[in-house]
């Protein structure tokens, strides 16, 4: 074995919908001197790391239900690299997320999706306790996480970006940064006309064969499928649509209240850490 000093790794876990594909696209290819692995090679990163020699590695991808398995797999080989989370409000996050699955095709309710009275729901209430993830990160990597928020990425991109790049130890060139959002969300009116055609054709992504160029190619026809009916959605007439919201303010109002708690320990979390950088 070479006597050669490990690299430095530094590993962006997500969260899901916290602005990650930007971060990925943006951001990350900007960095100067730190070996980056984008999300389309996660699988193959630890592989990457192990065969070549640079000396600091940047892997990321975003991970929400999975965080904890993926963990434990890196801290098995890397316990000292350093981990990077950020983090969205509760009820921001979860009425993202059920906005992302509708337009994938899902058809449950919001209820259905989270359920805080019989935790019954697709995300479980324990997916939205953010700090158990901060004391995750901690517990199985020697170096403490870098605990960032969306609402700084949106509202101060900039001096977020440089959180991550003091972090890192790493240079960026401010003019390079494109500060112009990736993507718009799909309005009310496109998720109910997906939701409502998703009825009764099932246009989720998911395996229906094992050959990945299949399975590739069905994708791409789901794709092809489903775009149109989003974007054709602004011709469908408002009268013959539910007036109810997919989304209700006050059930938005309940995980607020009942997430205040935790979510005021990662605000702490993010405000007060002090690294070395």
């Amino acid at each position: 074995m070479s006597t050669q000093q490990a690299p430095e790794i530094y590993f962006h876990v997500g969260m899901g919908k916290t602005g990650s594909k930007y971060i990925q696209y943006r951001v990350f290819p900007k960095f100067e001197g730190i070996r980056y692995i984008q999300r389309t090679s996660y699988n193959q990163a630890q592989e990457i790391i192990l065969k070549e020699r640079a000396s600091k590695y940047l892997v990321s991808n975003e991970f929400d239900q999975q965080l904890e398995k993926e963990v434990i797999k890196w801290s098995d080989q890397f316990p000292d690299l350093y981990p990077i989370i950020v983090f969205r409000r509760q009820d921001s996050w979860i009425a993202s997320q059920y906005r992302r699955y509708i337009k994938n095709s899902y058809t449950f309710s919001f209820n259905e999706f989270i359920d805080l009275e019989n935790d019954k729901g697709y995300f479980k209430k324990r997916d939205l306790e953010f700090f158990k993830n901060i004391e995750l990160l901690e517990k199985h990597f020697t170096k403490k996480p870098l605990v960032l928020l969306y609402d700084d990425l949106k509202n101060e991109p900039l001096k977020f970006i440089q959180q991550v790049a003091d972090y890192a130890k790493v240079q960026f060139d401010p003019s390079e940064i494109d500060l112009t959002r990736k993507h718009t969300s799909y309005n009310q009116k496109q998720l109910k006309v997906i939701n409502w055609v998703s009825q009764f054709i099932d246009l989720r992504k998911r395996r229906v064969t094992n050959n990945p160029i299949l399975h590739r190619l069905f994708l791409i026809g789901l794709s092809i499928i489903r775009y149109p009916i989003l974007y054709g959605a602004y011709l469908v007439p408002e009268f013959i649509l539910s007036k109810e919201p997919m989304i209700s303010d006050s059930d938005l109002e309940k995980i607020q209240k009942h997430y205040q708690s935790d979510w005021k320990k990662c605000l702490e979390y993010a405000k007060n850490q002090n690294h070395e950088f």
